[in-house]
């Protein structure tokens, strides 16, 4: 019968395909890179997990029509640089630290729909280690939707949410920068309130 002899035929394809699948899932499986972080960083950046472009380079943002190097530079009045060590001094010289809420998960390209099966970050544990971290801003809906699962909604710190600076947020960068701009008056904030005191009563 034709049905019998394609019935074993259609079993063995359909075995193949599902082992191919999970191989394939397995190879998705992506990893998130070590925080940049000091004992001085007084502000925690959190994105959800590096796009394809930034697993490539192991770079933080590394994708050239991200935002957030362009943003970060002038906001703090730097000279903008494709140095990524050059980067990275910037955000240490202004405590600024650098994680993703995401340490592993399965993704197809770069979406943050696409994330599947992920594994947290340790950020309380993170945050602890740190006791100067004073505040944290997520950049993106799904880094502040994971913090606050992850920290409360009413943590020690406050919490702030940003547009995501990728190319897939169809935000101007104007609109983008003007909301950015929380950090710096987050940060003079923070140094007004460290200015040595002068003795006077």
């Amino acid at each position: 019968m034709k049905t019998d002899s394609y019935c074993p035929f259609f079993a063995f394809n359909s075995a193949e395909i599902a082992l191919r699948y999970r191989i394939r899932t397995m190879h998705d499986r992506i990893s998130s890179f070590a925080p940049i972080v000091d004992k001085d960083s007084e502000i925690l950046i959190l994105g959800s997990v590096p796009g394809v472009r930034s697993l490539e380079k192991q770079q933080y943002y590394a994708h050239p029509q991200n935002k957030f190097w362009r943003i970060m530079f002038q906001l703090l009045n730097e000279d903008f640089t494709e140095d990524y060590s050059q980067r990275i001094a910037i955000l240490n010289k202004h405590h600024i630290a650098l994680w993703d809420v995401i340490d592993s998960c399965e993704r197809k390209g770069s979406l943050d729909s696409e994330i599947r099966n992920e594994e947290a970050n340790r950020v309380d544990e993170l945050l602890n280690d740190h006791p100067n971290v004073r505040a944290v801003f997520c950049n993106g809906g799904k880094s502040y939707k994971n913090v606050q699962k992850m920290l409360g909604k009413n943590y020690r710190i406050p919490i702030f949410l940003l547009p995501s600076t990728s190319p897939l947020h169809t935000v101007s960068l104007e609109q983008k920068l003007e909301s950015w701009k929380k950090i710096t008056e987050y940060l003079d904030e923070c140094n007004e309130n460290i200015q040595p005191s002068d003795g006077k009563a």
